[in-house]
C-alpha cells in the first residue's frame, strides 16, 4: 500500500484501534502509567502495526486473533515507555 492510498477513514480506524489497544494494555498492565490520551493512542497504533507484522510472521493463517499479538506488543511497549520517555520528575544534569 502506498502512502497515497491511505484514506481518511483508514487513518481514523488506526486511531480508534490504537486507542482501544492502548487502553487494553493500560488496563492489563499493573500500576499507574504516566501517559496522556495522545500517548496512549500513539502507543496503541505502533503496537497495532508491529503486533500485526509479528503475528502474521509467526502464525500465517490466523488473522482473526491477531489482536492478541497487538495487545501483547502494546503491553511490552507500555513497559518500555517509562524507561525511555522523559519524565518531569527526573533531573538531567
Amino acid at each position: 500500500m502506498l502512502a497515497a492510498d491511505i484514506s481518511f477513514l483508514a487513518v481514523l480506524w488506526y486511531g480508534f484501534a490504537g486507542l482501544i489497544i492502548g487502553l487494553l494494555a493500560r488496563a492489563i498492565m499493573p500500576g499507574r502509567q504516566q501517559m496522556n490520551l495522545i500517548a496512549t493512542i500513539g502507543l496503541g497504533v505502533v503496537a497495532s502495526i508491529l503486533g500485526a507484522i509479528l503475528w502474521n510472521a509467526i502464525f500465517k493463517d490466523q488473522q482473526g486473533v491477531a489482536w492478541i499479538g497487538r495487545v501483547v506488543v502494546a503491553i511490552l511497549l507500555l513497559w518500555l515507555y517509562p524507561r525511555f520517555a522523559p519524565s518531569p520528575n527526573r533531573r538531567t544534569t
